[in-house]
């Protein structure tokens, strides 16, 4: 086609004859590694990329070859379905049909995903591929603990750089392929939970002549073995230190640093976990010692702070109603007469500890109320909320267990739930999804009577589209 034929077409016209595209192919490939959930940029770069989103956009047009002759003015995804392992796009761009003559058109382009491995995953089925293993243990009966921290690490995914994950009946092992991938780890707990560890390093390899040397690295972490609501005795000279608060405590919460309440005059104290490592100590029960307590009359006191409020308790033993306790409490604006409570029974309790040895007889309560039991609640799969596991997100290899063992790991597991249910706080700090698998409520009203459990607000849960990972999709 000549310039004084073109003149004399409209651009329409111009549009329909002339292909400003045709040098470039409408399929294509991509590699997708379905363990670790990364798109191949080649040469040999690996990629996090969300379903349609901007980065995974940018990965297909610098795949698609022709596109920088031309200007690209748009680009969008068109829906397919999730499974079909396809990614359609559709592309506008303007180019000059001839002399002087600018067109805009729009063309699709489908790619095909093609699921594969990574190298850093097929690293992870061979032995001895790793350079650096973190250790992590807790001198626990429990395992709590090692699920708020699974949550946590599942929320800032900080897990994706791991070879290999192995849990043990004490603690769990990551490994890595590079110490760097490490160190970041150990930093990410060290912002968590108050830890101390001892690094260690192995020689692998020695090259004579260069003088270069292999190592493997190991950090062995050890976790403060004092649980949320486990019942402590301060040391004298920590508890002077933490503001004079008394020896007999709660431990209320933990982060990088552990915090302690006096139910005696909600006094709050914070203890740094470097403070803890210089003389440490372990609580004196944990919350599987707790026992019921009936609340047969409670009278508040007026202060409170925060979600805590000062009241004067009279309970009794669920197993023996005769004999009453006049208790001290910090739970006075939420229990009422005819409520239950768990809490420890000091008074019977045989504590092999110094401290509390030496502790008068006027500082040691009798009973110490924890928290309020709801006879209420929905458990297992009743609960229109629920958690993602590590063991689905990573192939982690967990340790076997006897069916004793499985029974407390599931009583643990069921305890962390509840704990979640009962502090905001908590639900705010993970990821909570819809359970679509929940049971539908029976009618109750021959309970109304009862209260009701607090349990996780539906507004504030994850749709399953925002909970799916790229296996669900691919």
């Amino acid at each position: 086609m000549d310039g004084t034929k073109g003149l004399t077409m409209c651009y329409d016209c111009i549009k329909l004859t002339c292909d400003i595209t045709k040098d470039i192919p409408r399929e294509g490939h991509i590699n997708f590694c379905r363990n670790c959930e990364r798109y191949l940029q080649p040469p040999n770069t690996w990629l996090m990329a969300q379903p349609e989103s901007r980065e995974l956009l940018a990965l297909l047009l610098k795949r698609l070859k022709g596109l920088n002759k031309i200007r690209l003015v748009d680009a969008k995804f068109i829906w397919t379905e999730p499974h079909s392992r396809r990614i359609k796009i559709e592309i506008a761009v303007q180019g000059e049909a001839m002399p002087n003559v600018i067109v805009q058109q729009n063309f699709g382009v489908e790619y095909v995903v093609i699921a594969t491995q990574c190298p850093d995953c097929a690293k992870s089925f061979t032995v001895h591929t790793w350079e650096a293993c973190l250790q992590i243990r807790q001198k626990v009966p429990h395992k709590r603990t090692f699920f708020h921290l699974e949550q946590l690490i599942l929320k800032h995914n900080a897990h994706m750089d791991t070879v290999t994950i192995k849990e043990s009946r004490d603690g769990i092992d990551f490994f890595y392929s590079k110490k760097n991938h490490a160190l970041r780890m150990l930093n990410f707990l060290q912002a968590v939970v108050p830890i101390k560890y001892a690094e260690s390093r192995e020689l692998i390899s020695q090259d004579t002549h260069s003088g270069k040397k292999s190592y493997k690295f190991t950090f062995s972490i050890e976790l403060v073995p004092i649980c949320r609501d486990d019942l402590v005795i301060l040391p004298l000279r920590i508890a002077q230190s933490l503001s004079n608060i008394s020896q007999v405590v709660l431990c209320s919460k933990v982060t990088n640093s552990i915090q302690f309440i006096d139910p005696n005059t909600l006094q709050i104290a914070d203890l740094p976990s470097n403070i803890y490592w210089q003389k440490p100590f372990a609580s004196l029960s944990e919350a599987a010692q707790m026992i019921e307590f009936f609340v047969v009359d409670i009278e508040p006191l007026g202060p409170s702070r925060g979600k805590y409020a000062l009241a004067d308790c009279i309970v009794c033993r669920g197993s023996d109603m005769n004999e009453t306790f006049t208790v001290r409490t910090h739970l006075g604006g939420i229990l009422h007469p005819g409520d239950t409570a768990l809490g420890y029974f000091s008074k019977s309790g045989n504590y092999n500890n110094e401290e509390w040895d030496a502790t008068p007889d006027y500082s040691r309560p009798d009973v110490v109320l924890v928290k309020k039991h709801y006879t209420k609640r929905a458990k297992g799969n009743n609960r229109i909320w629920k958690l993602k596991r590590m063991a689905k997100e990573h192939n982690d290899q967990e340790a076997p267990l006897s069916q004793a063992e499985a029974a407390r790991l599931e009583l643990d597991y069921e305890l962390f739930k509840q704990s979640i249910e009962d502090d905001d706080e908590l639900q705010k700090e993970f990821l909570l999804y819809k359970n679509k698998e929940a049971v539908p409520k029976r009618d109750q009203m021959e309970d109304e009577d009862e209260e009701q459990a607090p349990t996780v607000d539906v507004d504030q849960l994850l749709d399953d589209l925002e909970g799916m990972t790229i296996n669900d999709t691919y």
